[in-house]
C-alpha cells in the first residue's frame, strides 16, 4: 500500500562511464518508471541531464542508491516532486485591493482606519463585518498527534495544518491560518487560543493527542462563543455516519436495529460512538486494549467511563473476537490487524466493514473483500474512502455564515445526513457510499443543512438571506 511520488535526479555523466541505458536498467529493477528526460547541459566530456521517474515512497531511496552506484555517473541533486511543492509554504496573504495612492492608503491604514476602530470599540459585534473575523478560521494544533506519526512538534506539524487551510480555501471558500503552538500544556493551550479569538470566526482543533483533545475542546466551547471543532474527532464520526447511512441502504437495515461493534476508543472512536447513538443506534458494543467496555467496570479513562456507561447493553464482555459474531457492523479506528477474516466470517449476514486505521486498516481489503458486503477504509486507494475533507469545509462554511455560537450534535448531525444525500440512489452501489471529495455539491449541501439546524437549535446568530422566509423572518 505504498504511496506513489515523482523523484527528479539531476545526474552528470561521462562519456567514458555507464551510460543512459545502464541508469534505466537500474531504475526498472529498482521499481521505478522513468516518465521524463531533459537535457541540461552536454559538452565532450559530460552530459548532464535531468530524470523524472515515477516511483513507490518506500524504494525511492533504492532507486538514489542504484543509480550512486554507476561509475561514471554524478549524481548532482534529487528533488521529490512532494518535497516542491511544500518549498516556501503553501499558502500566503494577500491584499483584497492594491494600495497604490496616498488616498488608498488613508482608508486602509492611517489616518481612515481609526474611524473603523472606534465603530468596532462601540459596537464589537461590527468586527463581523469590518475586519477578516467573519470568514476565518484558525487550525490549531500542538503537533502530538499528527497524521500517523505521533508527538512529531509543532514545526513539523506545520505541513500539515498549511494544507489544511488550502483545503478550507479551495473548497469552502473559508479564509483559514495555521498556528502551532510550542506547548503541550493543557491550561496553556487554552489560554493561548481564548487570547488569540478575537481575530477567528471559527476555532478548528487538529492533531492534538488524546486525552488531553477532550478537556481543550470541552473547555474552549465553554469559554468562547465561536465555533470549536475537534476535527480529528468529530469529522472522522460525521462522514463515517454519512458512509453508514448509505450502506445501510444497500443491505436494507436501519441504524435502529443493526448490532455494531467498535474498536480504538480515542478521540475518533468515542465523538463515532456518540454519533451513532444521536442517529438512532442503541446496540453498540465499544472495544479498546482492555476488551469491550462494560458498565461494572471503572476505567481511569473518563472517556472510557462514559462510552461504558452508553454502550453495551448485553454487556458483553471479552475480546474482539468474543463480541463480534453476530454484529452487522464493525467500524475499526484502532490499528493494523486487529479484525481478522474469522471475526469478519462470524459476523451477520452482508456485513458491513469500515477499517478506518491509516495507513494500514484493521483488516487487509483483500482478505475482508470476499466476506463483506461493504467495505469502507480511510485509503484513497480503495473505494468508500472516508476522509474528513468531506465535513470540515461544508461545517465552517454553514457555522460562518449564520455566525454560529458553537457547532451542535444537530449540526453535525445535519452534516452526515447531507453528505449522505449526495449519493443519489441511482449512484449508490457497494463501490460508492460516499461521495468523492471534490465533487462540488458537498460544501453546497452540508452548508445549508448546518446552516438550517444551527436556526433551528437557536446558536445561529445571523439569519442568511436565502433562510429567512423559511424560518419565519
Amino acid at each position: 500500500m505504498a504511496t506513489l511520488t515523482s523523484l527528479i535526479m539531476r545526474v552528470e555523466l561521462t562519456k567514458a562511464g555507464a551510460s543512459f541505458a545502464d541508469i534505466a536498467r537500474r531504475v526498472a529493477e529498482a521499481g521505478g518508471d522513468i516518465i521524463a528526460i531533459d537535457t541540461i547541459r552536454s559538452s565532450k566530456e559530460t552530459t548532464t541531464r535531468d530524470i523524472t521517474v515515477n516511483v513507490n515512497e518506500s524504494t525511492s531511496n533504492e532507486i538514489v542508491e542504484a543509480v550512486k552506484q554507476l561509475n561514471g555517473v554524478k549524481l548532482i541533486n534529487v528533488s521529490d516532486s512532494t518535497f516542491l511543492a511544500h518549498l516556501g509554504g503553501k499558502i500566503e496573504v494577500s491584499p483584497k485591493q492594491p494600495i497604490k495612492t496616498r488616498e488608498d492608503l488613508s482608508k486602509v491604514y492611517t489616518p481612515g482606519v481609526a474611524r473603523v476602530c472606534m465603530a468596532i470599540h462601540e459596537k464589537p459585534s461590527s468586527a463581523y463585518s469590518l475586519t477578516i473575523k467573519r470568514n476565518t478560521v484558525a487550525v490549531i494544533s500542538d503537533g502530538t498527534a499528527v497524521l500517523g506519526l505521533g508527538d512529531i512538534g509543532p514545526e513539523a506539524a506545520m505541513p500539515v495544518m498549511e494544507g489544511k487551510a488550502m483545503l478550507f480555501k479551495q473548497l469552502a471558500g473559508v479564509d483559514a491560518f495555521p498556528i502551532c503552538l510550542d506547548t503541550k500544556d493543557t491550561e496553556d493551550i487554552i489560554r493561548t487560543i481564548k487570547n488569540l479569538a478575537p481575530t477567528f470566526g471559527g476555532i478548528n482543533l487538529e492533531d492534538i493527542s488524546s486525552p488531553r483533545c477532550f478537556e481543550i475542546e470541552t473547555r474552549l466551547k465553554e469559554e468562547l462563543d465561536i465555533p470549536v471543532f475537534h476535527d480529528d474527532q468529530h469529522g472522522t464520526a460525521v462522514v463515517l455516519l454519512a458512509g453508514l447511512l448509505n450502506a445501510l441502504k444497500i443491505v436494507d437495515k436501519t441504524i435502529t436495529d443493526v448490532r455494531i461493534v467498535v474498536t480504538g476508543i480515542g478521540a475518533a472512536g468515542a465523538s463515532i460512538v456518540r454519533m451513532l447513538i444521536a442517529a438512532g443506534a442503541s446496540d453498540i458494543v465499544a472495544v479498546d486494549r482492555e476488551g469491550a467496555l462494560v458498565r461494572s467496570a471503572e476505567y481511569a479513562n473518563p472517556i472510557w467511563a462514559e462510552v461504558a456507561r452508553r454502550t453495551n447493553p448485553r454487556q458483553s464482555a471479552g475480546k474482539l473476537s468474543d463480541v463480534i459474531p453476530g454484529a452487522d457492523v464493525f467500524i475499526g479506528v484502532s490499528g493494523k490487524g486487529v479484525l481478522k477474516v474469522d471475526d469478519v466470517k462470524a459476523m451477520n449476514a452482508d456485513p458491513i466493514v469500515f477499517a478506518m486505521a491509516n495507513p494500514d486498516p484493521e483488516i487487509d481489503p483483500e482478505l475482508a473483500e470476499p466476506y463483506v458486503r461493504v467495505l469502507a477504509t480511510g485509503r484513497s486507494d480503495y473505494p468508500n474512502q472516508i476522509n474528513n475533507v468531506l465535513c470540515f469545509p461544508g461545517i465552517f462554511r454553514g457555522a460562518l455564515d449564520c455566525r454560529a455560537s458553537s457547532i451542535n450534535e444537530e449540526m453535525k448531525l445535519a452534516a452526515s445526513q447531507a453528505i449522505a444525500s449526495v449519493v443519489t440512489d441511482d449512484e449508490l452501489n457497494e463501490q460508492y457510499i460516499i461521495p468523492n471529495i471534490f465533487n462540488d455539491r458537498v460544501v453546497p449541501s452540508v452548508r445549508d443543512a448546518v446552516v438550517r439546524a444551527a436556526i433551528r437549535t437557536g446558536v445561529a446568530r445571523r439569519i442568511p438571506r436565502e433562510f429567512r422566509q423559511e424560518s419565519g423572518e
